[in-house]
């Protein structure tokens, strides 16, 4: 009887425990300085311009990719509709 008070008990302060770990607040973060903001700022442009780089040369090669292969390749004509018959 005993044994199952215990791990009743322990059950529930562990679940009290976790319920109040969940909803537990976190402190805010400190406030940012103006060179903070800037370099910030300034680290979100370089990406950004990165990003439209690599677009672009992603671009050009897929447009060299379908220039050098045409796009669709055009079926080949079948012996039966080259020799000049009409069904």
């Amino acid at each position: 009887m005993k044994r199952i008070a215990i791990a009743a008990a322990l059950a529930a302060g562990l679940g009290f425990g976790s319920l109040a770990g969940v909803n537990a607040a976190l402190p805010a973060p400190p406030a940012k300085s103006d060179a903070e903001k800037a370099a910030e700022a300034e680290k979100a442009a370089a990406a950004k311009a990165k990003e439209g780089e690599e677009n672009a040369r992603a671009q050009d090669r897929a447009v060299a990719n379908y220039k050098k292969n045409k796009g669709i390749a055009e079926p080949k004509a079948s012996p039966a509709t080259t020799s000049g018959k009409k069904k």
